[in-house]
């Protein structure tokens, strides 16, 4: 691992690094539609209470890079002052074989989810949409806020979660990080948050399968980043939304897999496998939203950490 960089938490912050992150998950995104890219199934162990080694590669050809993640899930970490998530990726050079960069896996999680969100949003919503509706609290939601103020000029921010004190302590937080003026308030229930924002953001550690965001909430022409549940038949978002709104996936397959709603929607014959369209196909112009509403249900792919290490290591390098 000679000359191998190590990219820490503190290199991968700031809004030019995720913007970075956004574009290179542009360019994949459009290589992974056009079938120019390799994206194989997670390993998944279980092991334990609920305790989770996942390993997840990836091959981005066009870049010469390739990257394998691992990740461990500790449900009682929490209660021992640590982390529920750690984890590291290596990034590779194809050419040579050598490991370019070991990154942060935890926080490069949280950066590219928030950027695959902030790709579809960017896609789906006008430029002027100032109001975002958050329902969860976590690492996530935080990143997802941070997401969406960098491609979008939010100016208000409503977040309800289960626990009130936790829902307080993240308007805390909004406040203090946005870099303008923004009002954030907690709402004393999910639909509060919902109803007439532009943007609806879904971050939540539900193993549920009732919805906690109702079809009727959402508002005509409004855009949800669904990004939650713990196992895939988990459901976030009422999946009658998704035979209204035009359904966003990273990639068919894996939705197919592991997206609670879009199985949940196809169970019910509210949609076809057809009617899920990719984001790649958003990036390259094949669809256009226009003023309809929109949903884009994630369930995380690796090569979006592929992705995101080239982008990271760039700029982590460039500021050097």
């Amino acid at each position: 691992m000679t000359g191998a960089v190590t990219v820490g938490a503190a290199q991968m912050a700031g809004t030019a690094q995720l913007l970075r992150v956004v574009d290179a998950l542009g360019e994949m995104f459009a290589d992974l539609a056009a079938g120019r890219t390799e994206s194989p199934p997670r390993t998944v162990i279980e092991h334990g209470a609920q305790r989770v080694l996942l390993v997840s590669p990836a091959v981005w050809h066009r870049r010469g890079v390739g990257s394998v993640k691992i990740t461990t899930l500790t449900p009682d970490n929490p209660g021992r002052g640590l982390p529920l998530i750690h984890g590291v990726v290596a990034l590779t050079d194809l050419t040579t074989g050598q490991i370019t960069a070991l990154l942060d896996g935890a926080e490069l999680t949280a950066v590219r989810t928030g950027a695959v969100a902030a790709l579809a949003t960017r896609w789906c919503t006008p430029g002027d949409a100032e109001d975002l509706a958050v329902i969860g609290a976590g690492v996530q939601a935080r990143a997802l806020v941070r997401a969406m103020v960098a491609v979008r000029p939010i100016r208000t921010v409503r977040v309800f979660s289960r626990t009130r004190g936790r829902a307080e302590q993240f308007a805390d937080w909004v406040r203090d990080v946005v870099p303008h003026p923004v009002r954030a308030s907690v709402c004393d229930s999910a639909k509060a948050a919902v109803v007439d924002a532009a943007i609806v953001c879904t971050a939540t550690s539900t193993s549920d399968d009732t919805p906690l965001v109702e079809a009727g909430w959402v508002a005509p022409g409004a855009h949800v980043n669904v990004i939650g549940g713990t196992h895939p038949g988990a459901i976030e978002l009422d999946p009658a939304l998704l035979a209204e709104a035009v359904a966003v996936v990273e990639e068919r397959g894996a939705a197919l897999d592991g997206a609670g709603e879009v199985r949940a929607a196809l169970a019910a014959g509210l949609l076809g496998v057809d009617d899920l369209y990719e984001l790649g196909a958003l990036v390259t112009g094949e669809v256009d939203v226009g003023a309809r509403t929109s949903v884009l249900r994630t369930v995380g792919m690796s090569i979006e950490d592929t992705a995101a290490a080239v982008a990271l290591h760039e700029g982590a390098v460039a500021a050097t």
